[in-house]
């Protein structure tokens, strides 16, 4: 009944388009290229119905007008960003629910990246959309926001259950883990998933996406609460220094 077409946009983006078969209706999550949209949601038979922005930068909302003018469809985003997010409808934050048919998606406040940035989780398809909150091995860049509140934000993703399939927006996976044995080297988890990740990557196969569970064993960016971490970067018993320590890290990497 609910399937996702996943495809590469841009230089690194992934196109997400998330369809409800019993209603006929699609979604696409974020719009970084609205005729790849367009053209890969016809060549389904599916008709976008609705976008689901997660933050306002132009690789994420900058396809919204073309494709509403293709398909008048609806156009979903966050509340703290509204002003920024072109064509919205609806502005959403934590607690709101949106919905692909009968299928319910929370809105989940992930600021940082950006200062509106939000999620979208499907706890019926344990699936969330994530934008660029977090990534395989990695999270975004902290542009807006600063440490502490990037920090909480992935403490909140963290919650979802462990199971849940994380659709984070571009392939990133390589360089992150390349950086990721850096700080955490005695990973046994991390180093197979490494290895994992180059031959995926050598045969030009997606990374994305990924499972919550993994990330929470190997993601140095979600493991900040731990206590061996802590130690190694030198903030022991802080995890927003250790946090602010690893992102700077990847920084400068």
């Amino acid at each position: 009944m609910f399937q996702i077409h996943q495809f590469p946009c841009l230089n690194d983006n992934y196109g997400f388009l998330a369809h409800d078969s019993a209603s006929g209706e699609t979604a696409a999550i974020d719009t970084p290229d609205a005729q790849k949209y367009l053209a890969e949601a016809a060549a389904k038979g599916w008709t976008i119905t609705q976008i689901w922005n997660t933050h306002w930068h132009p690789d994420h909302a900058g396809g919204n007008l073309a494709i509403r003018d293709a398909t008048a469809c609806t156009i979903t985003g966050p509340a703290a960003e509204a002003e920024k997010i072109p064509g919205i409808d609806r502005a959403v934050k934590t607690g709101d629910v949106v919905k692909l048919g009968n299928i319910e998606a929370k809105v989940i406040d992930v600021p940082g990246h950006t200062l509106g940035h939000i999620a979208y989780h499907l706890p019926t398809e344990s699936v969330a959309f994530v934008g660029d909150a977090v990534f395989a091995l990695g999270c975004g860049r902290v542009f807006e926001g600063n440490p502490k509140m990037m920090w909480q934000s992935l403490t909140r993703l963290k919650g979802l259950p462990p199971e849940t399939a994380l659709y984070c927006a571009h392939e990133y996976t390589a360089s992150n883990a390349r950086f990721a044995v850096t700080v955490d080297p005695g990973n046994e988890a991390l180093a197979a998933y490494v290895n994992e990740i180059n031959d995926k990557r050598a045969r030009n196969e997606w990374t994305v996406p990924t499972q919550l569970s993994r990330e929470l064993a190997t993601n140095p960016f979600l493991r900040a609460d731990d206590p061996a971490l802590q130690a190694a970067m030198g903030h022991p018993g802080d995890a927003v220094a250790t946090f602010a320590e690893i992102r700077g890290r990847k920084d400068r990497f």
